[in-house]
């Protein structure tokens, strides 16, 4: 379940990784990410709320990966850790390309509700 602010009681900071590769290198990057433990770490960082992959089913060298803080002192902390050379020589390896979107949560609109089919 995604936290919301009240949840959280700030700004949750989600950030949107398109990792980018050839012949299959994006999966297979996620793939080593997950049996090497390193995923699991991350999620367990103080102030992670998401840590997830997705395959795009319309670009298959791509892969999504959506991640999601408490705040932005969580996300420092993240940025600053020795985790981040394990990633950067991971990606280095599966040689991907990288985009970025980032967004700052706002306040939950119940009128979106109905929308929602829970």
């Amino acid at each position: 379940m995604y936290a919301n602010i009240k949840e959280t009681g700030g700004f949750v900071i989600t950030i949107n990784l398109y990792y980018t590769g050839k012949n299959g290198s994006a999966r297979e990057f996620c793939e080593e990410m997950e049996s090497s433990g390193i995923a699991d770490e991350i999620r367990s960082e103080s102030g992670n709320l998401r840590y997830r992959y997705f395959q795009s089913l319309s670009d298959p060298e791509t892969v999504l990966l959506i991640d999601s803080w408490k705040d932005q002192a969580a996300l420092d902390a993240h940025h600053a850790s020795p985790m981040m050379a394990r990633i950067a020589s991971l990606r280095e390896k599966y040689d991907l390309h990288m985009s970025v979107e980032r967004f700052v949560g706002a306040d939950v609109n119940t009128a979106d509700e109905k929308f929602i089919r829970r």
